[in-house]
């Protein structure tokens, strides 16, 4: 489970280092192997291969059938590239989504989202997360969401 927020930044050769704690659990289940990914351009999503192909087959059963499975992936694959992790524990990042999501040499916060990480231009982040406030309504859905049972 890939949680907290590491700051990072991508170098000169488009590589992030993954964060130490979110290597010790790749580590952990031996996952060498990542998925990089999109679905706007706006920041990169990091997937472990494994978690993404579940992803995929999961989506491929209704793709066929449904308009929004397709555009999913047909958006993730345009983004996409499947990267290996070096042995400095560095991961190329997608020219064509550096680029979109202005994640070229600067600052950049890597948040676990459970199954994935995500990577953000740190000062857009920043920015967006002051610009829209969790309101009372987020709360009262989050808290209808941890009522639910299975």
């Amino acid at each position: 489970m890939f949680r907290g927020n590491h700051l990072a930044k991508i170098d000169e050769k488009g590589r992030l280092k993954m964060p130490s704690a979110f290597k010790q659990l790749a580590d952990a289940d031996h996952v060498k192997e990542f998925y990089v990914t999109s679905v706007k351009g706006d920041y990169g999503e990091i997937w472990p291969l494994p978690a993404w192909k579940q992803r995929e087959d999961r989506l491929a059963a209704v793709s066929e059938f449904e308009d929004s499975a397709r555009k999913y992936l047909a958006r993730t694959s345009y983004w996409g590239q499947e990267v290996e992790m070096d042995a400095q524990a560095r991961l190329v990042l997608p020219q064509r989504l550096r680029k979109s999501a202005v994640l070229d040499e600067v600052e950049v916060t890597v948040i676990g989202m459970r199954d994935h990480i995500e990577v953000h231009n740190r000062q857009k982040f920043e920015a967006e997360m002051e610009a829209e406030d969790f309101t009372s309504d987020d709360r009262r859905n989050m808290a209808e969401i941890l009522r639910q049972k299975d």
